[in-house]
């Protein structure tokens, strides 16, 4: 089994990282090739998908970044694990948890939900 915190964290890396070029590489490394990523607002297939909707996100909130919240969990090749969005050092008003399944120790897909998003985000 992969260490869900080492999961987790990659996850959460891949998700604050800025450059495009470093994101392809960790999702080279990290999510298989047929990867996928689902919640209640939006969805991506593949990593170029997936690569794209992170883009989107940091595009829409530029200023913040994720964090996780608590401590992941899973067992098997499933993973748990809570996260926020908002800027650094302040609560985040964005939190959700998200589901990965994973395929030789990479991520094969996610499952998010959004736990608490104010109005307007």
């Amino acid at each position: 089994m992969t260490d869900p915190t080492t999961v987790a964290r990659r996850y959460i890396e891949l998700w604050n990282e800025r450059s495009a070029g470093r994101r392809r590489e960790l999702l080279g490394e990290n999510w298989t090739n047929d990867a996928s990523y689902v919640d209640p607002l939006m969805k991506g297939d593949g990593r170029d998908g997936i690569e794209a909707l992170i883009a989107g996100v940091q595009q829409r909130f530029p200023d913040f970044k994720f964090a996780l919240i608590g401590e992941p969990n899973g067992y098997g090749d499933h993973i748990r694990f809570s996260w926020g969005l908002g800027p650094d050092g302040a609560d985040s008003p964005i939190k959700g948890t998200d589901f990965a399944v994973l395929k030789d120790g990479r991520i094969r897909s996610v499952t998010g939900f959004l736990d608490q998003v104010p109005a307007g985000a």
